[in-house]
């Protein structure tokens, strides 16, 4: 790793930072360090590090805001690469707007209501980034990812780079082709609609308040922990199940929102891992239901495998 460090190093790809704690890069505020994470500088130096990657064989993945994501308390084998400011280019043209993705979906939104352009309402209180909102499929307040986006720029793990359609990317309900693939998001165009400009600010405000009082944001958390096994909601049945509040080690099933876990003291990703084990088998018992996490959970096991 040490030669690989130096290539990287040598040829300036960007923030190179060794067992970097991936507690710093979630929004949980929970996970053992990674072996190196890596900051590209621009999309050109994500090519050339993904270049590198591929000739020295190194495991890999790739985080955004890390808002979607649990880190084991063992942290990350490998390379994680972290897109950042280097790739959160915004271009606006028009109804039409592309723009990186390490860029925050909460500012796009921010930003694009101030131009008078509707679409993106219901992502005022995405705490992702947008590469992350495409791979998911990020959505809320009745709306996604998938009903503004019309191509995404993806870096494939051969190093090939392709503009997908929204068709190409598969989305359904929290899901889209990227899941199934190695791949990276590197930017993605979204066709917006002109609006009233004060229409536009005073929905997402509304939007951004009903967060306000009904998410337990004043904790760290992940936002929604579970899929919503529709007709049914996560959590509503959590909340019927009776285990709002019920907490193992530092991690609290929050007592504001059901289906929201929050880091109360310090908590291990085994606490919140203990946790949505107890939930999701409580579920099953109670109401013949299974649930299935959204959250991405990564890293490596105590096994070291």
């Amino acid at each position: 790793m040490e030669q690989f460090i130096q290539q990287l190093r040598e040829k300036n790809i960007g923030k190179v930072l060794v067992q970097e704690p991936l507690a710093n890069h979630t929004t949980w505020k929970i996970g053992g360090p990674a072996e190196l994470l890596v900051e590209p500088n621009d999309v050109e130096s994500l090519k050339e590090l993904m270049k590198l990657i591929r000739k020295e064989n190194i495991p890999w993945r790739v985080i955004g805001r890390g808002s979607n994501l649990l880190v084991s308390d063992n942290g990350i084998e490998g390379v994680v690469i972290k897109l950042g400011d280097g790739i959160s280019h915004l271009e606006i043209d028009g109804e039409e707007i592309k723009v990186g993705g390490g860029y925050s979906v909460i500012k796009l939104a921010m930003v694009i209501s101030k131009k008078g352009l509707s679409g993106l309402e219901f992502a005022s209180g995405i705490p992702g980034s947008i590469g992350g909102a495409v791979f998911m499929n990020a959505g809320a307040h009745g709306s996604d990812i998938s009903q503004i986006l019309s191509k995404a720029h993806i870096l494939f793990e051969d190093g090939s780079m392709k503009w997908l359609t929204n068709e190409e990317l598969d989305f359904s309900y929290r899901t889209s082709r990227l899941q199934k693939e190695k791949a990276i998001c590197v930017e993605a165009v979204f066709q917006l609609k002109a609006g009233d400009r004060d229409e536009i600010v005073k929905v997402m405000q509304k939007n951004k308040d009903y967060r306000r009082v009904s998410q337990p944001w004043n904790y760290p958390c992940a936002g929604s922990v579970f899929r919503n096994p529709l007709p049914n909601y996560a959590g509503q049945l959590i909340e019927k199940a009776g285990l709002k509040g019920f907490q193992l080690g530092g991690a609290q099933v929050s007592e504001m929102h059901g289906n929201f876990i929050v880091n109360i003291a310090d908590a291990k990703a085994d606490d919140v891992l203990s946790l949505i084990q107890h939930i999701k088998s409580t579920i099953r018992e109670k109401f013949a239901v299974e649930i299935e996490t959204e959250v991405e959970i990564v890293g490596k096991k105590e096994n070291n495998e």
